[in-house]
Formats: C-alpha cells, structure tokens, sequence
C-alpha cells in the first residue's frame, strides 16, 4: 500500500505519542511501516545530538565573551552586565537540557537497536553470512563505543561549567558593583579556562559523531 504525505505524517505522529507512552514496540514498529528502521533512527539520533551539541557549543561562545566583557567592567551599567549574563546562564542551562535528552535518546536506540541485531544474528542459519553480520555488529559497537565515550565526555564536561556560571551569577545578583566584580577576576578566569576545556571536549565529541554518521551511511 502506499503511503501519501499526510498518511505518513499521521503515522509518524502516532509512534510519537506512542513513544512518549513507553510502548517501544509499537514505536519503532510504525517507523518500520514507512522504511525507517531502528539503524536509521540512530543515525537521526546522533546527528540530532551533534547538531544540539554545536548550538550549545555556541551558546559556551558567547557566555565565555560575555565573561570576559564583565571582568572589565568600570562600574557602569552594572545591572545591564548582570541581566546579559543571567541570559547567558539561561540560555547555556537550556542548551544543556536539550543535549542531554539526545544523548539519553541515542543510549535508548542504540541499545535496542544492538540487542535485535544480536537476536537476528542467532536466526541467520548459514554459517558464512551468520559470522560476516556478527563481525558486522562487533565493528558497528566499537566505532559506537568511541562516539558515545566523546558523546558523554562532552556532555559531562557541561555539568561544572553551569554550576561555578550559576554560582558567579547568584553572586553577582546581590553584589552589583565594581569592587565585586573585581573580586571575582579569578573565578571567572577559572570559568573561563573550563569552558575552553568544555569548548574542545564538544569538537571532539561533534568529530566523533561525524565520523560514527559516515559509517552508518
């Protein structure tokens, strides 16, 4: 039978909805109707997480300007300084989140989607093609493995780097002037320094996944 573009937008929806239930079987299900396969949903996967993981890569960017901007600060327009920044907090904070649900979101198919592999591996009963689709799944997990080590390496990195943020701007909150914020030169030195360290940890994890995309092609 085929499929129109909104029989396939219905479907899709549905998986979704179905998804956000639990009922995992039902979800890849649908997907498989319209040819979208558990291998192709974890390409999606990564490429979505890369792709989060480069908007909040930007985000870092411009919080690590902002820093250095507010360390230079004369004593004028104090509270401007400090709501662009809270901004900036708020913005890394979301980035954050949504990196995290993707990384989530790739364990969840990456696992399913190697478990059925290893079940339909035990199905294949000639000997050859039994043992070229295993080697197969064993070359497929490592170079997964590398992706998901960058992946997570990254994701990780995030965690300190908002906190020592969110302690600078609490701070600041309640200190709004010059005297306060050059005491704080060396924490948002500090900061500075991990989120440079953040910044290269998510150019090897984007490279990884990259590389982990090209593969799966």
């Amino acid at each position: 039978m085929k499929l129109n573009f909104l029989s396939i937008r219905s479907l899709l929806a549905a998986a979704l909805i179905l998804s956000v239930a639990g009922c995992s079987t039902v979800y890849y299900a649908a997907y498989e109707k319209v040819g979208i396969y558990k291998r192709d949903l974890l390409k999606k996967s990564v490429v979505a997480a890369r792709d989060d993981q480069k908007q909040a890569q930007e985000q870092f960017k411009d919080a690590l300007t902002r820093l250095k901007e507010i360390t230079k600060f004369d004593g004028g327009g104090a509270e401007k300084a400090y709501n662009s920044l809270k901004s900036d907090y708020d913005s890394c904070s979301k980035r954050a989140d949504a990196v995290h649900k993707r990384v989530r979101e790739v364990e969840t198919v990456s696992s399913d989607m190697f478990a059925e592999w290893e079940k339909e591996n035990d199905q294949i009963t000639t000997p050859a093609l039994r043992d070229s689709s295993r080697q197969q799944l064993s070359d497929t997990k490592q170079r997964y493995n590398q992706m998901h080590s960058a992946l997570v390496s990254a994701e990780q990195t995030m965690t300190p780097v908002l906190q020592k943020f969110n302690d600078y701007v609490l701070y600041l909150k309640h200190n709004l002037n010059a005297a306060a914020i050059a005491s704080l030169n060396g924490e948002a030195s500090s900061i500075q320094t991990e989120i440079g360290h953040l910044l290269d940890s998510m150019n090897q994890s984007i490279a990884r996944a990259d590389e982990f995309v090209k593969t799966m092609k």
